[in-house]
């Protein structure tokens, strides 16, 4: 089992940075693709950014390509997702997955492990 837990959302204004953090335990960490998946009021979850298991692989949605970087720290068990140039269009719930291969996915459905969420709201 796996258990992950997401902190450093917020209320900020557009055009400002936020990291978000997503501690995990229960698995060897470097054994997991990790991924940030958001979801806005009223609309479907989706994908953000993914990373490989030892962090040498990224993917991210287009609308976040430029402004969002995913990275990880294995030795502290945590995946992180730096956000600049914040828009309000970002406003959503942040949530951070695991999956138990090594390899990133773009697709919620291959992940196995979720966190609560943290809220993100980007004000104009």
């Amino acid at each position: 089992q796996v258990q992950l837990v997401e902190s450093g959302g917020g209320l900020v204004q557009a055009g400002v940075s936020l990291k978000l953090s997503c501690a995990a335990s229960g698995r060897t960490f470097s054994n997991s693709a990790m991924g940030w998946f958001r979801q806005a009021p009223g609309k479907g979850r989706e994908f953000v950014a993914t990373i490989t298991g030892s962090g040498a692989a990224t993917a991210y949605a287009d609308s976040v390509k430029g402004r969002f970087t995913i990275s990880r720290d294995n030795a502290k068990n945590t995946l992180y997702l730096q956000m600049n140039s914040l828009k309000p269009d970002d406003t959503a719930t942040y949530y951070c997955a695991a999956r138990n291969a090594w390899y990133y996915s773009a697709d919620m459905r291959a992940y196995d492990y979720w966190g609560q969420g943290t809220q993100v709201t980007v004000s104009s």
